[in-house]
């Protein structure tokens, strides 16, 4: 391992997971996160794979790597969740893990005796909330794309025949959809739970994965297979408790629904500490309160994940002898569109309408993954993803450079041409 340890392997693994759809600048924080999750050797064999999922063969011609040894690396990674393997209806296709969601929640998904799950929690909260590096890398430009979206509490919407709730909006009908189905722990509970931060008294297994993704955890012992009936109990357990729903951001085949808390998820905290509404897709809908109903009690704004209600004094209203009135005020811009505060509201002056918000869902993983890479300058790894080729190279510099520039990025990210620039990348990639 001498040519390895020589060169400054953890610092050429912060450059390659920073060219991924999430990016991870490189500080103090990264350094001692990367050195203590990867060993030397599979810091080597990240640096060399390629951005897109590859088989076996292809990640052995580029690595130089004896496919027996390649295999038992590969395994004990994804096992490790530093590495998703995935299954293409033939065979396995190798993928290198990103931050979020990826490496972050599959570590603190494991289970099992003498891990260091408090030393886990503490590397990955000084490197998400240490400072804003990562969370400025991927969000202070105004962003629209992310990882993932809120779901609608679909009893919180209200009923009016011109309302259009769309199945990709719909908890059940993705639950539906689907046959195979994990249960794991909540990563950022389990964090929260190992720093002594955890304010909910909640079961960790909460997070609930669906159809190839659960394949994933279930194979790697990162959940345990569960049945469609136990995802609509912890639907309905997440509704009496008042999570906000949380899903894979994209329309087709979404792969897993998260039950969240205000005070544990670390997308929520992001919001809260940052001001980056964009860290978390709202849904279609938006809270809207009647101020007749209102009855000033301030339970929604508690009830609130993201801190977008507020309670104002209205004057001349009079409740209760002479105490001026409070009403329950949205922040149009932080609303989530999750109905968590309908739930609360016993008068019912609250309900889910449509929005009048644009959100981009992009319609399946393969569009949400390009313009993600788009948004954040890193496109051009996905299409010349050979680490090792000079040529392959040369010409991720010379196409980073021309995405780079800001015309450019917003007519390929416009409704206008933002169709046509995904399906002539889905005809060449013969996705």
């Amino acid at each position: 391992m001498g040519h390895i340890i020589a060169k400054d392997i953890y610092k050429e693994l912060g450059e390659k997971l920073d060219g991924s759809m999430v990016r991870m600048p490189w500080n103090d924080a990264m350094k001692e996160m990367v050195t203590y999750l990867y060993t030397p050797a599979e810091a080597e064999l990240i640096v060399t794979m390629p951005y897109r999922p590859a088989t076996l063969e292809r990640i052995a011609g580029m690595t130089h790597l004896d496919k027996t040894k390649l295999h038992f690396m590969l395994d004990g990674m994804c096992k490790k969740g530093l590495v998703c393997d995935i299954w293409n209806g033939e065979q396995y296709e190798y993928m290198i893990s990103p931050f979020v969601v990826g490496f972050f929640e599959f570590t603190m998904m494991r289970t099992g005796k003498n891990l260091p799950q408090k030393k886990w929690a503490e590397l990955f909260q000084s490197y998400m909330f240490g400072n804003k590096d990562f969370l400025d890398a991927n969000f202070a430009d105004g962003q629209k794309i992310s990882v993932m979206r809120a779901l609608p509490h679909e009893e919180a919407i209200i009923k009016d025949p011109h309302v259009e709730v769309l199945d990709y909006e719909r908890a059940t009908t993705l639950i539906d959809a689907q046959s195979s189905f994990a249960v794991s722990l909540c990563s950022c509970r389990h964090e929260k739970h190992h720093l002594g931060e955890q304010k909910c008294d909640v079961p960790l297994d909460t997070c609930t994965t669906m159809g190839d993704g659960a394949e994933f955890l279930i194979r790697n012992n990162l959940g345990r297979r569960c049945s469609k009936e136990e995802m609509y109990d912890i639907l309905a357990r997440s509704k009496d408790m008042g999570f906000t729903l949380t899903a894979d951001n994209v329309k087709q085949d979404v792969g897993f629904i998260c039950h969240c808390c205000g005070c544990c998820c670390n997308l929520m905290n992001g919001i809260k500490k940052t001001g980056y509404t964009n860290i978390l897709v709202s849904s279609s809908f938006i809270a809207t309160c009647s101020a007749d109903d209102c009855i000033g009690c301030g339970l929604c704004a508690k009830a609130c994940p993201v801190d977008a209600i507020t309670m104002q004094e209205r004057y001349g209203a009079i409740i209760d002898g002479n105490r001026p009135k409070k009403l329950a005020v949205i922040n149009e811009d932080r609303c989530l569109g999750c109905g968590v505060c309908v739930f609360q509201c016993k008068p019912k002056a609250l309900i889910l309408e449509k929005s009048t918000k644009r959100v981009i869902h992009p319609e399946d993983t393969f569009e949400r993954v390009i313009l993600q890479s788009l948004e954040r300058d890193t496109l051009q790894n996905l299409l010349f993803d050979n680490p090792n080729s000079k040529a392959e190279s040369f010409m991720r510099s010379v196409l980073g450079g021309f995405l780079k520039l800001p015309a450019v990025k917003k007519r390929l990210m416009s409704d206008t041409l933002r169709s046509r620039f995904l399906q002539t990348l889905r005809s060449v990639s013969g996705d």
